[in-house]
């Protein structure tokens, strides 16, 4: 891997997104591969936590935050479904390993293998190179875009979910295990959308509310010809500002599309909204890049 140039970091500050092809090798991808499929082969699923995921807003609050499960997946490792492929009594309706939509949000700091590659030299250095003093890891997932199955990410800011003050704190690392492509849902991104705030934010509801998170502002409607889509290839990452506006579109492809993304937080001079959903906790306070 070539080391990232400054025009590359002056590109990520315009666009608010950063394609490095060939971040990581073919043999580090089959490693995480590897090392989920033996995660999911231990998956056991209690029926009460088997709640799908989705990104649309309404049931974003009514699965996710009707649900303890997902509140408190901060600091483990935890599974996450696609739609319809669980019955009304929670029961598998195709192999529970195509069924699974994502596994987070801590597997950077419980998995040795996942461990590793977010805290890798190469990860480190481009920390500095992007001028992160204290960076922090917040959240990691390991997503699969399962074949014909895999469901849309409506536009959105990753900001919404991790907020900061002041702004422009986060940053996702995203590495591509498979080839990501417009069939197989590859992220689109609004170029320079990063600059003017965010629209909405997650946050934990009022005790006694009948959701656990409730949405402050909504998402305003996009232009579809804005977003460019962002194909890569096996092995490369792509650098998300946290207010950039991406989305990906429902994998209607026979090709999976796997990921594992992590969240970093600049913690010098930043604090992290007591609001988030995703909290530090006694067991597991957010680990710093830098080893």
């Amino acid at each position: 891997m070539a080391s990232v140039t400054q025009h590359q970091i002056q590109k990520f500050r315009e666009d608010g997104f950063l394609v490095l092809e060939g971040f990581f090798t073919p043999e580090e991808c089959d490693s995480m591969r590897d090392r989920v499929c033996g995660i999911l082969a231990e998956m056991e699923v209690p029926p009460h936590c088997r709640t799908a995921f989705s990104t649309k807003e309404e049931e974003q609050l009514q699965e996710q935050g009707s649900s303890d499960y997902f509140l408190t997946s901060g600091d483990k490792i935890r599974f996450f479904f696609e739609k319809g492929v669980l019955d009304e009594r929670g029961n598998f309706l195709i192999a529970k390993e195509k069924s699974v939509s994502k596994i987070g949000h801590a597997l950077h700091a419980h998995d040795p293998v996942f461990k590793q590659i977010t805290h890798s030299s190469k990860v480190q250095e481009l920390g500095r190179k992007l001028g992160l003093e204290r960076p922090v890891v917040v959240q990691s997932m390991y997503i699969f875009k399962q074949p014909n199955i895999g469901g849309e990410v409506t536009p959105h800011q990753d900001a919404t979910f991790l907020h900061t003050e002041p702004l422009g704190r986060v940053v996702g690392f995203w590495i591509a295990l498979e080839d990501a492509t417009r069939e197989n849902g590859c992220l689109w991104f609004i170029p320079g959308s990063h600059t003017s705030g965010i629209n909405r934010r997650m946050v934990r509801a009022a005790p006694g509310a009948s959701t656990c998170v409730e949405f402050v502002g909504s998402e305003p409607t996009y232009d579809d010809r804005q977003f460019v889509p962002v194909p890569i290839s096996k092995g490369g990452l792509i650098l998300i500002h946290g207010e950039v506006v991406h989305k990906s579109e429902q994998n209607f492809s026979e090709f999976s599309r796997h990921v594992f993304t992590f969240h970093v937080m600049e913690a010098k001079d930043t604090s992290w909204s007591k609001e988030n959903w995703l909290q530090p906790t006694p067991e597991l306070p957010f680990p710093p890049l830098y080893t």
